[in-house]
């Protein structure tokens, strides 16, 4: 699976058992690479379980689609990416990884993308997409509309870590107050959103700081 690897700081990076098992055998029998596209349809919600990946290819044959499962992915959105060719790092894409950390691990301070920045992947303004309508708003509009709507808003799906009260019949799914846990469910959650039948779906606004750039980044582009 391409989407929701895993971050990692430093020299070493470290690699899923599954996948090194599968190169240690492909070596085994005189093969020295192996080449997989993404394992989701473009612009849409990654997938970050081999069953997300299967449903995103249902209208492939068994033999046409192979998926190594080595399980839920443990960080849950895509990796930091970093430009370092010049000379100074430059934020592409944010993950779990902070740029406190980044600073922290190359001892030089992390600048936010320029003019010239390279092109990176999951930096369109609308990318992770539901089918189904994104809006993010705070939890205090959040509550006002569900009030306003009443029974009306069961057409809505709600995630957010507010406690929120709404009429019966409403999905509500609450949102982890910790970014980490908040970014490992997110893809999962949106995908499980977007089937239930709803029309909308409705997100609180994750909180400021860098341990939830990850998270907000890719709600802000669900919901472009």
């Amino acid at each position: 699976m391409a989407a929701g690897g895993q971050d990692s700081v430093g020299l070493r990076c470290p690699s899923h058992a599954v996948a090194q098992a599968l190169l240690v055998a492909a070596r085994a029998h005189g093969v020295h690479g192996v080449a997989a596209p993404s394992a989701n349809r473009f612009g849409r919600v990654s997938p970050t379980t081999a069953a997300h990946v299967a449903e995103e290819f249902a209208a492939l044959s068994d033999d046409a689609l192979l998926v190594l499962d080595g399980g839920p992915c443990p960080v849950g959105i895509e990796s930091t990416i970093v430009d370092c060719s010049r000379g100074q790092p430059v934020l592409l894409r944010p993950g779990m990884i902070t740029p406190a950390q980044l600073a922290a691990a190359c001892g030089l301070p992390v600048r936010e993308p320029d003019e010239a920045a390279p092109r990176a992947s999951g930096t369109l303004a609308s990318h992770y997409a539901p089918t189904v309508p994104v809006r993010l708003m705070g939890a205090g509009p959040l509550q006002a509309a569900l009030d306003v709507l009443g029974a009306d808003a069961r057409h809505v799906a709600v995630y957010a870590r507010a406690p929120l009260k709404a009429a019966r019949g409403v999905v509500l799914r609450r949102m982890p107050d910790d970014p980490a846990r908040a970014a490992q469910e997110l893809f999962a959650v949106l995908r499980e959103l977007d089937t239930s039948g709803v029309r909308l779906i409705w997100v609180e606004t994750p909180p400021e700081g860098e341990a939830w750039d990850g998270v907000r980044d890719r709600l802000q582009r669900a919901a472009a």
